[in-house]
């Protein structure tokens, strides 16, 4: 019962973080370690990676029908749209796709609470200084991106491989300063996060040399489940968010949440 209600609390961090410009891995890491699972089941990678799936499927269910380029209640313009921000969404993901092969492993080799918490303050004092200088976006609509656009922002997520980062922090981030709107940078990042959390997923399971148990599927689906009920609920809140409010908030948690880390760290807590 009581991996099961670790299994639920980190489902909820999950389902949280990953969508909120925070770095969820970074929080998974830093709670592993609170509740002392830093260095069972719930920190392997199999576990940290494969959770989001849970997540990504709530970015399918709330967009289902945006995502959609069959949907019959589509006009073909409509439709030609659709592939159109696909098309975006692939190129996009190439730059990170092609860095994650390459150095995803040695950076979770070298994930540490200080590192984490160094990104945090950093991409903290970016959201901040980013936000205060009251950019008129040029793109209101995923429509008006550009595919050279669309590539830079995927420049841009590719500085996610670094732990603590946060790949919808670092997507928001630079689609903000490549011109957007905080509307367009929120959805344009989820809709990045289908192929490559999906591909990270699926290639943690099947280069992962690490045996599940019976019990440990069974943990796995539940933080799964909870990830997804609260990703729903928390995409939700993001989209609403950022129609009336600006980042700057969440710049102020991470570098709160980075100075705390640090702290722990020197009282030897984490």
């Amino acid at each position: 019962m009581l991996d099961v209600l670790k299994s639920i609390i980190l489902g909820i961090v999950e389902g949280i973080t990953e969508w909120l410009p925070v770095s969820s891995t970074g929080h998974l890491i830093l709670v592993n370690r609170f509740l002392g699972t830093d260095e069972g089941f719930f920190n392997s990678q199999i576990f940290l990676y494969v959770i989001q799936l849970g997540a990504i499927l709530a970015i399918a269910t709330i967009y289902f029908k945006k995502l959609n380029p069959f949907a019959l209640s589509k006009t073909k313009e409509e439709k030609l749209h659709t592939w159109q921000m696909w098309f975006k969404v692939i190129v996009a993901c190439l730059p990170a796709a092609i860095a994650g092969l390459l150095f995803n492993d040695y950076m979770d080799s070298i994930s540490t609470p200080v590192l984490v918490s160094a990104m945090l303050i950093v991409y903290g004092i970016a959201f901040i200084f980013i936000e205060k200088k009251n950019r008129t976006p040029k793109i209101n609509s995923i429509n008006d991106l550009t595919y050279k656009t669309a590539l830079f922002i995927g420049l841009f997520q590719v500085l996610s491989i670094i732990p603590g980062t946060s790949r919808s922090g670092a997507t928001i981030l630079g689609a903000i300063i490549l011109g957007t709107s905080r509307v367009v940078a929120a959805e344009f990042s989820f809709f990045l996060a289908i192929p490559i959390m999906f591909g990270v997923s699926f290639l943690k399971i099947v280069t992962n040399d690490y045996v599940m148990t019976q019990n440990e599927w069974i943990l796995l689906a539940v933080a799964m489940i909870v990830s997804y009920i609260v990703s729903v609920i928390s995409v939700k809140f993001l989209t609403n968010f950022v129609k009336k409010h600006d980042f700057k908030v969440f710049g102020i948690y991470r570098i709160i949440l980075g100075i705390i880390v640090i702290g722990a760290v020197i009282l030897k807590l984490i």
